[in-house]
């Protein structure tokens, strides 16, 4: 009978109203509170950023733009979502972590939503997003950044970059799930995070690439966020890279979360 009930308490409160997203907002808030304590995990958010954009643009802006302040209003939207980017990555870490060290065999025991805890650790994670694109905005108008198209549109871009972020990452939820080490959710995230933030309009325009390689940009979902990214903020075409960028969004969520719902229900 107590084996009975202990199967049975789960399922009941699965049904209450709103239960889910209670169950997941509390786990966010787990999880947030875990990053406000280690805050040395934001690292790869703040300090790898303004790296990658004062080498780029040093070392790339004449060669490629002829000016470092041309370059650098190109390069920086382009930077802010590769740095969102593979700041999810970090999510399949934290979770395959936490599996790792028994956290979600108690999970298991309370009467909560079983895809709760992956809710509430990609809604957590979002806070890094905020800090990389804050951060990265801020070291950029010391630089020299200035956006050209007004306050709204800018918002739109942060906005834009953090939800698309925001649904990419749900791959590396489903990494982590499969991954038996944390090291390897790490590999396998770099191995796919390459191709896709450097194999795009970056660094440099795509006329100017191998038709090959133009090719795989054109395609390249992350490209589409590039671009959208870049003409919110200083201008260029907005409607088509937007659209793109809502539709690959809405795609990547709708495959990626529920084989990370399933693999975790599988590995639990």
């Amino acid at each position: 009978m107590t084996l009975i009930a202990e199967r049975t308490v789960p399922a009941r409160a699965g049904h209450r109203p709103f239960g889910l997203a209670r169950h997941s907002l509390a786990l966010a808030r787990r999880s947030l509170i875990k990053t406000v304590r280690t805050p040395e995990q934001l690292l790869d958010v703040t300090l790898q950023p303004v790296i990658f954009v004062v080498l780029f643009v040093y070392l790339l802006g004449g060669a490629v733009a002829g000016s470092t302040h041309d370059y650098l209003q190109q390069l920086l939207p382009a930077i802010m979502v590769q740095t969102t980017v593979f700041g999810g990555m970090a999510t399949g870490v934290n979770l395959n972590t936490d599996i790792g060290k028994g956290v979600f065999d108690r999970f298991r025991s309370l009467p909560i939503g079983r895809s709760a805890p992956l809710i509430g650790s990609v809604l957590g994670d979002l806070i890094r997003y905020v800090v990389a694109v804050v951060s990265l905005l801020l070291f950029g108008t010391l630089m020299g950044f200035r956006v050209e198209t007004g306050l709204l549109p800018a918002l739109a871009a942060c906005l834009l970059v953090i939800l698309f972020a925001f649904c990419l990452s749900w791959a590396f939820v489903l990494v982590g799930m499969l991954a038996r080490q944390p090291g390897a959710v790490q590999g396998i995230g770099f191995l796919a995070l390459f191709p896709l933030t450097f194999g795009t309009s970056m660094i440099a325009p795509a006329e100017t690439l191998p038709s090959w390689l133009r090719s795989w940009v054109e395609v390249n979902p992350v490209t589409h966020v590039m671009n959208a990214a870049r003409g919110l903020m200083v201008g260029g075409p907005v409607a088509g890279p937007v659209l793109w960028t809502l539709l690959w969004s809405a795609l990547i969520v709708a495959v990626f979360a529920p084989l990370a719902v399933r693999a975790y229900r599988r590995r639990a």
